[in-house]
């Protein structure tokens, strides 16, 4: 009887450390691969810049495509948009379009604040994004600002420059979307500006480049699958 005992206290302490030094099991996270492809002018992507396809680890497959800037320094004349403080900005109005690939809808909210983002290589630099209610459709693409109105965009700056502004959208199976997104430039000079919305993981960031002063990116929104 002391023997089996013993044997029963072995075989107990053995399996008690063994779940204690069991390594935990990994959780059922969504991981993601990244893409980030330079298009080909194509037929139909002239205008798109970068092309992002994102598949999560469940075989889930989406693609982002993120235009050229159109616009500058000139809203009617003159240079520049003139905000209420008096400050005069260029502007840059991209479009992105998101395509559901996958069998089940996604659920893509895009959120960007009422602040300015700071050029941090550029002292009393800034920049702002705003996403405006106007829809683009892709016949748009070759038209002067990609179709948005002069008269429609100062409206929408005039009322929105120190507003948040939000994109929310359920895409069911194989269905796309497409949104502007205007940014707002206060430096002393600039080249080429370049932008466009990326996934990690669910998470959405955009990310900016200004030409000579580097790039950010700024997280704005998430991508969630339906089950």
């Amino acid at each position: 009887m002391k023997f089996i005992y013993a044997l029963f206290l072995t075989v107990v302490f053995r399996t008690f450390c063994g779940g204690q030094n069991k390594p935990d099991l990994p959780k059922d996270t969504v991981k993601s691969v990244i893409n980030d492809l330079f298009t080909s002018p194509g037929p139909d992507e002239r205008y798109v810049h970068t092309k992002h396809e994102y598949t999560d680890s469940f075989g889930r497959r989406l693609i982002i495509q993120n235009s050229y800037p159109k616009g500058g320094v000139a809203i009617n004349g003159r240079r520049g948009y003139t905000s209420f403080s008096g400050k005069t900005h260029g502007f840059g109005i991209f479009w992105t379009r998101v395509i559901n690939e996958t069998a089940t809808p996604v659920e893509l909210t895009i959120n960007f604040p009422a602040d300015s983002f700071a050029i941090s290589s550029v002292p009393n630099s800034y920049f702002k994004l705003l996403l405006p209610p106007d829809a683009m459709t892709l016949d748009r693409q070759s038209l002067y600002n990609y179709g948005y109105k002069t008269a429609d965009l100062v409206s929408f700056l005039d009322t929105s420059f120190n507003k948040p502004t939000r994109f929310q959208r359920t895409l069911n199976p194989k269905e796309a979307c497409l949104f502007y997104v205007v940014m707002l430039s206060y430096t002393p000079d600039n080249g080429p500006v370049r932008a466009g919305l990326f996934a990690k993981g669910q998470d959405l960031f955009y990310r900016m480049s200004i030409d000579p002063f580097g790039s950010q990116e700024v997280s704005c929104g998430q991508i969630v699958f339906n089950k």
